[in-house]
């Protein structure tokens, strides 16, 4: 990373280096939140400003931070930056804030978020850190959107609350499919979108750490 320019620092992460479906990190959200693009968009703004300041104040702050305790203050730095957002949210989209309930709050422990503060803003500039974050962001936010979008189309026939699929409980023609109102639909849909970011980019396909091969019984 370190020969890295600001355009590849900024679009790696969305996806040659996408920490959802490579990094497999931020996912519990993905489960939590995308039953409805509403709340979806609304934890990806959440991240993204998070993500954003927290990068940019630990990079600003790096070379003043201990060693040994570098983090409880990344910690300390992300939990404030989630507790501004959170009661910001509870001002201003009560509503969302609501459906959204703790998860908000669990962005203090979103492996993505701590992971660049530990990997990237500890070591570059603001700018650069700034970028990274930014890149981070985008490439969970399309995952969490892509997610969002079929389970609420599928689940309940709408996008954003306006009815796309009609249901027959009102007179049109779709059922809808309750189970891509439940988590485990997003195992599935994560994981389809895994397949097909890799069959575009066989590169970050996972090299085997062993063969298969047939066992062989000799007769004595």
């Amino acid at each position: 990373m370190a020969s890295s320019g600001p355009k590849q620092v900024l679009y790696d992460p969305v996806f040659d280096n996408n920490p959802i479906t490579l990094q497999m990190l931020g996912i519990c959200s993905a489960l939590a939140v995308t039953t409805r693009m509403d709340t979806a968009l609304t934890m990806c703004v959440a991240v993204i400003a998070v993500l954003v300041l927290s990068n940019a104040s630990i990079s600003l702050i790096r070379n003043h931070i201990p060693t040994n305790v570098r983090i409880i203050i990344h910690m300390t730095i992300i939990a404030s930056l989630v507790i501004v957002v959170d009661e910001m949210l509870k001002a201003y989209a009560y509503d969302i804030s609501k459906r959204m309930s703790v998860f908000v709050g669990l962005i203090i422990t979103n492996c993505i978020v701590l992971g660049r503060a530990e990997a990237f803003a500890m070591k570059y500039g603001v700018g650069m850190s700034i970028l990274d974050a930014i890149g981070n962001a985008l490439g969970y936010s399309v995952i969490l959107i892509a997610v969002a979008f079929f389970r609420e189309l599928f689940g309940s026939g709408t996008i954003f609350g306006v009815t796309i699929l009609p249901l027959t409980t009102d007179g049109g023609w779709y059922n809808a499919n309750g189970l891509m109102l439940l988590a485990p639909s997003a195992f599935f849909i994560i994981g389809l979108l895994i397949w097909a970011l890799r069959a575009w980019k066989p590169e970050q396909v996972e090299k085997s750490e062993y063969k298969i091969q047939v066992h062989r019984m000799e007769a004595i």
